[in-house]
């Protein structure tokens, strides 16, 4: 994987779970975030959001459910502290002093 490709996954993973923080009961579903994603210029293909949100479920930062055809996901409080930068994991990107 390029550096490139990396920092868009850690960036991707990051808006994931600002996204969920700021949507009311910290749940949306897949297409919703795909779209989010998008519009703060992340390119993100539905494949991509539906193995970010099985990766950051594996880390413990998304409770998953649904089908397969129709995931929603929501932020645990490890998410959470994550999208705010109060906790933080290599493989996502660390935001910035205002998050």
């Amino acid at each position: 994987m390029s550096d490139y490709a990396k920092q868009l996954r850690q960036h991707r993973r990051l808006t994931i779970l600002k996204l969920l923080h700021e949507i009311p009961e910290y749940t949306s579903n897949a297409s919703l975030l795909t779209e989010g994603c998008n519009r703060f210029g992340v390119t993100t293909s539905r494949a991509q959001m539906s193995t970010e949100l099985a990766w950051l479920s594996e880390q413990g930062f998304v409770a998953l459910s649904g089908t397969a055809d129709f995931q929603v996901a929501k932020a645990t409080q490890s998410g959470v502290d994550v999208a705010l930068g109060r906790a933080r994991h290599p493989e996502v990107q660390r935001p910035g002093p205002d998050a």
